[in-house]
């Protein structure tokens, strides 16, 4: 580790002389940083050039990058209460325009329509993500192989493109089964599904509050500092998703099947996240960085 650390020090330096010379020409009144190390050489510059920061984070526990930022920003941009860092604002979540004009009573049977699914099914999406993940794909197929028969059911299913060889065949009759590489059009997928099974990255979970999805969410046990469990916890607390720990996801098919029978708590969970999801709706955050750009 202190050998990769040791080879990756020129590296930063040199990204953050690059960094000077951009933010030189190009003269911003503002630089906005939404974490990863990769900011950091910005945010270096930024400093050295007295431009002012705006940090955005939108994890429960912000990560290393951005609590180094922090230090030097004039502002810190939150969704949650009680974040760690310095001149923090909530502001909610950077979602989607697209997400966030979402009715899902208004928009369901058009979304449906344009996805090739019935209008008269019980609809779970199960998304793992950009890359997939093999631990939800292993048990959506074990459910695909169980209910084959079920004309009830139809899932969607993003496998992730290097899984997609090893997504089993639709059934011909009974269950309607979409397995593709990567989902292009989430933003359907969430007027159309009655249930929503995906992991607890921060976009997941906002998206989830923002359009009031009912949904079961799997943090990934290996995110840095457990930081998809808090996010998730963040909703499932309050009653807005039911968090499944991947330990125990040979719960799934029980979840499931609970939900589609039980249309009350699919309401009580969508009644719940939308309360939640208020704060991605008032546009907070375009307004702090166009007031820390107008100092």
């Amino acid at each position: 580790v202190s050998r990769r650390n040791a080879a990756f020090l020129p590296k930063m330096l040199q990204a953050r002389r690059a960094a000077i010379d951009l933010l030189g020409r190009l003269q911003p009144k503002v630089v906005v940083s939404v974490g990863g190390y990769a900011s950091m050489p910005a945010v270096f510059a930024a400093s050295k050039l007295d431009i002012p920061v705006v940090v955005v984070s939108y994890d429960l526990r912000p990560g290393k990058a951005s609590r180094l930022a922090a230090r030097r920003a004039a502002a810190s941009a939150v969704a949650f209460p009680d974040s760690p860092l310095p001149r923090a604002t909530i502001t909610g979540a950077p979602v989607r325009r697209a997400v966030l004009d979402i009715d899902r009573r208004r928009d369901r049977a058009a979304a449906r329509h344009r996805l090739g699914l019935p209008a008269d099914r019980f609809v779970i999406a199960v998304m793992g993500g950009s890359q997939g993940s093999g631990l939800l794909n292993d048990v959506t197929w074990s459910i695909v192989r169980e209910r084959s028969g079920d004309a009830s059911i139809a899932i969607r299913h993003a496998v992730g493109e290097r899984f997609i060889d090893r997504a089993p065949a639709p059934p011909e009759r009974g269950l309607l089964y979409q397995p593709i590489g990567y989902e292009p059009e989430m933003s359907l997928v969430y007027a159309a599904a009655d249930v929503l099974v995906g992991r607890g990255g921060a976009s997941t979970v906002h998206e989830v509050a923002a359009t009031g999805i009912p949904a079961i969410l799997v943090p990934w046990v290996d995110a840095a500092e457990d930081h998809q469990t808090q996010n998730v916890r963040w909703l499932s607390d309050a009653g807005g998703a039911i968090h499944l720990p991947e330990s125990s996801v040979d719960e799934l098919p029980r979840l499931l099947s609970g939900l589609q029978s039980d249309h009350e708590r699919r309401e009580l969970l969508s009644a719940r996240a939308r309360e939640l999801g208020e704060v991605h709706r008032d546009g907070a955050l375009p307004a702090l960085i166009e007031s820390v750009a107008g100092r």
